[in-house]
């Protein structure tokens, strides 16, 4: 039987260089060899990883917000996520941290839902998406938004209305979209408390607990 399990593994580099720098994020050009031996130029987005929560409340509704992409020119519905600013950080730390600064939300009870790698053929960017249970409102002051976050708007939407907004197409975000089916899987198989918790290892994103 085949055991159906990603594993770890790395292609000859014959030459690599960083033509372009952002502010966080960078693209990378690598000469790799094939394994027919011809060499191939490969370009990708080096991101630092990111996190993303599926914060569910006592009704079944999960938080989301709507909020303006501009490269893909629309305004999306997601769940709360942010960027690991910090390098080899915890990615608990960090996905409390974006609950609290884009929702303004605390919860009691996490776990991991799923890990993805977001675009594999053109991004190393890793998310663990968690599952948030038990929330509240945060103590202490609001968190001060700037630029797209400052048009942004929250709601509390009804699992099931996600999930069929996902397979009508009308729902693209893909935090939101593994977070909503991976959600649904858990309950039919050996529900949510079976999930990993929330300081289980990333091999994508190692980190000190």
């Amino acid at each position: 039987m085949t055991t159906i399990k990603d594993t770890p593994e790395e292609w000859e580099i014959r030459a690599t260089a960083t033509p372009f720098v952002g502010n966080k994020t960078s693209v990378r050009t690598d000469e790799v060899v094939m394994p027919g031996g011809a060499v191939a130029r490969r370009d990708y987005q080096v991101h630092p990883g990111s996190v993303a929560v599926l914060a569910l409340d006592e009704t079944d509704r999960v938080l989301v917000i709507r909020q303006y992409r501009h490269p893909v020119r629309q305004k999306l519905w997601e769940i709360p996520a942010g960027l690991l600013d910090i390098p080899g950080e915890n990615p608990l730390h960090a996905a409390q941290r974006e609950l609290y600064e884009e929702a303004h939300v605390k919860a009691e009870d996490w776990r991991v839902l799923t890990d993805v790698y977001t675009t594999p053929g053109g991004s190393d960017e890793a998310v663990r998406v968690f599952l948030a249970r038990d929330l509240s409102e945060a103590d202490g002051q609001r968190f001060e938004v700037e630029d797209e976050e400052a048009d942004m708007e929250h709601a509390r939407v009804p699992v099931d209305d996600l999930v069929r907004g996902v397979l009508a197409g009308e729902l693209h975000n893909n935090c939101l979209v593994v977070g909503v089916l991976a959600l649904l899987a858990a309950r039919h198989g050996e529900g949510l408390d079976a999930l990993r918790p929330a300081g289980a290892p990333w091999p994508a994103r190692p980190f000190e607990s």
